[in-house]
């Protein structure tokens, strides 16, 4: 594994990556086993020299392949009032996309 990483920004969070990482991420548009490209990187340090963007890389691209689409495990959110009777109990499940990284590119 080499130590090149980049940071990318992707459904408003921010990850760091390296070649051959596996990350899940908000839901991507593409089918299982296409390439998807991050052109939004914050950050890249290849070769031990190290860009940072204002806001991103100029030419800097990640490049990975859909490797699953799917839902998180569920998240309960309970509200409680003492002495009113009042409860509110809903559940949730976040759609994904895992993406395996497979290059980090500069330019």
């Amino acid at each position: 594994m080499t130590t090149d990483y980049a940071i990318i920004n992707t459904g408003g969070k921010q990850y760091r990556v390296r070649e051959g990482d596996t990350v899940s991420v908000e839901t991507l548009p593409g089918d299982v086993g296409s390439d998807f490209t991050f052109d939004r990187v914050l950050m890249t340090s290849v070769g031990g020299k190290l860009s940072v963007g204002a806001p991103s890389v100029e030419g800097a691209t990640v490049v990975g392949e859909i490797s699953e689409h799917g839902k998180a495990d569920k998240v309960i959110s309970l509200r409680y009032k003492n002495k009113t009777r009042q409860r509110v109990k809903r559940g949730h499940r976040q759609n994904f996309t895992s993406v395996k990284i497979k290059s980090i590119s500069t330019k």
